[in-house]
């Protein structure tokens, strides 16, 4: 019975394995047909890709043959339009040297009929010069006067003829000299106005300092006086305290002293600690403070001025001058523009520039040491421009700059016409300043006057009248003959400097509204 089940085992191991060799072959038979297919699959594909690039090639090729074409054919056209102009450029060169040929063959031919004519016109030279050798000596004897004594005769006859009219006409040139220099001088002077504009401010000469309320005026005095005199001695000043409700004065005769105490008592005001020690301090630190600004304005005008190299101690001069006042006008500030304006003359006429804007900002130093030094603020300028070693020509200026003594120097005459210009500008002095505005006025006052005119306005400092009309009633014509009979009712009626420049301005306008 076992080996019955052994044997029945046995075949069935061999049926399994018959049945399993034959499924692997299937199975091996399979794979291979699968690699087969990928094979054809894959050198399908590749025999396309071969194509697709060998056509893309192709297509490259094919583009970058017609742009090397295009290239060729553009190269080629430009060598023959280089040709044509070439061509073109040769048969003019030709025409021109056809032309030379010609010129120069008519030179020569003129060339010979010239010299033929110069020795026609020597032969008939020499022969009119025995002529008149001829002639002057048949008048010589029949005059019966030698060479020498003829000559004096006639020219004594003729100095007397041409006495009077040689003195005409140096008359005549002397007075056009003199309009001529006096045009010029007009018109460097009018353009070195022009091209330095300065704004000017009316400035007082009286320091006050506003107080909270009448209790501090007894504060400053203090107790039996001790704080004011305590503050007149460390400033040098005087202050006034008055029945005046809500100030006290400060008066000084030194202008930075004035401001030092100025600043000092409104410090002190607002502090509210007034004492000796305290005034001491304050005064101390103020004074230290003006130094240090009065260095810094001196600087700042020397740069706004283009005037470089100064000593130091002129440099602190010109910043005091920032606290002197000369009827109303700020002498710093005077002294910058009085610089500008010599300048530009300089240079019209020719000058160092450089030169005439030192002359002209240190003209008036002599203002900020006038109460130091005896004598005038010229002449103490002169002293400390020479001390400092400047230019005889600055120092000139200093101490000319008002007709003080001769003039050996011509920008000593700049800086004089400089400074009255300066000294007479619109604005600089209230004075002046009102003036100015009264001539304004009255310049539109007349202009508006006239029948048509609608507006007017002076402008470029009363140097020029613009006129408006209505055009309505004045057309063209008329509106030119308007403005010759402005220009001869201002010259009849009013008083200026220069020229007053009179402008008509008409037109239409028209306005619709869309609505």
């Amino acid at each position: 019975m076992i080996g019955e089940v052994i044997a029945a085992v046995i075949a069935g191991l061999g049926i399994g394995g018959g049945a399993g060799y034959a499924a692997s072959q299937m199975r091996l038979k399979a794979s291979r047909q699968t690699g087969e297919d990928i094979i054809r699959q894959a050198e399908k594909e590749a025999e396309n890709v071969k194509k697709a690039q060998e056509l893309a090639g192709k297509e490259e090729l094919l583009r970058r043959r017609q742009e090397l074409d295009r290239e060729f054919n553009q190269s080629r056209e430009e060598l023959r339009d280089t040709e044509r102009r070439l061509d073109k450029r040769e048969a003019g060169l030709e025409e021109q040297h056809q032309d030379i040929v010609k010129k120069e063959r008519l030179l020569e031919t003129q060339q010979s009929k010239l010299a033929e004519k110069t020795k026609a016109i020597e032969v008939r030279e020499k022969e009119a010069e025995k002529a008149v050798r001829q002639q002057q000596e048949e008048l010589f004897r029949i005059s019966g006067l030698s060479p020498d004594a003829a000559r004096q005769t006639l020219l004594t006859r003729i100095e007397k003829d041409l006495k009077g009219e040689i003195g005409t006409i140096i008359l005549r040139h002397q007075n056009e000299v003199k309009a001529e220099c006096d045009r010029l001088s007009r018109e460097i002077i009018g353009m070195a106005i022009q091209r330095y504009a300065s704004a000017h401010t009316s400035e007082t000469t009286v320091s006050s300092v506003d107080i909270p309320n009448d209790e501090m005026k007894g504060r400053i005095i203090g107790r039996e006086g001790r704080n004011i005199r305590a503050f007149e001695k460390a400033t040098g000043v005087d202050v006034i305290v008055d029945d005046t409700p809500g100030v006290v004065i400060v008066s000084a005769f030194d202008p930075v002293r004035r401001e030092i105490a100025r600043m000092a008592l409104s410090k002190l005001i607002q502090d509210g600690r007034i004492h000796p020690t305290r005034i001491e301090e304050v005064v101390n630190e103020t004074q230290k403070e003006i130094e240090s600004h009065i260095r810094r304005m001196g600087q700042e005008a020397c740069d706004e001025a283009g005037v470089l190299g100064l000593h130091e101690r002129l440099i602190e001069l010109m910043g005091r001058l920032e606290f002197r006042i000369s009827y109303s006008q700020n002498v710093r500030r005077h002294s910058i523009e009085v610089a500008h304006l010599t300048g530009l003359m300089a240079e019209q006429l020719g000058l160092d520039g450089r030169l005439a804007r030192r002359c002209g900002f240190l003209h008036d130093i002599g203002k900020a040491a006038d109460h130091e030094m005896e004598g005038g603020h010229p002449a103490v300028g002169a002293e400390l421009l020479k001390r400092f070693h400047e230019g005889p020509e600055v120092v000139h200026a200093a101490a000319g700059h008002h007709d003080d003594i001769r003039v050996d120097y011509i920008y000593t005459v700049l800086v004089a016409a400089a400074d009255a210009i300066s000294a007479a500008r619109p604005g600089a002095r209230r004075q002046t300043l009102e003036k100015y505005v009264r001539r304004l006025e009255e310049l539109e006052a007349l202009a508006s006057g006239f029948p048509g005119v609608e507006h007017s306005y002076a402008v470029q400092a009363g140097r020029e009248i613009r006129v408006i009309v209505d055009s309505r009633q004045i057309n063209d014509r008329e509106a030119a003959k308007l403005a010759k009979d402005i220009a001869t009712a201002i010259e009849q009626t009013l008083t200026y400097p220069g020229e007053i420049k009179v402008t008509i301005l008409r037109e239409l306008r028209f306005v619709e509204v869309a609505k």
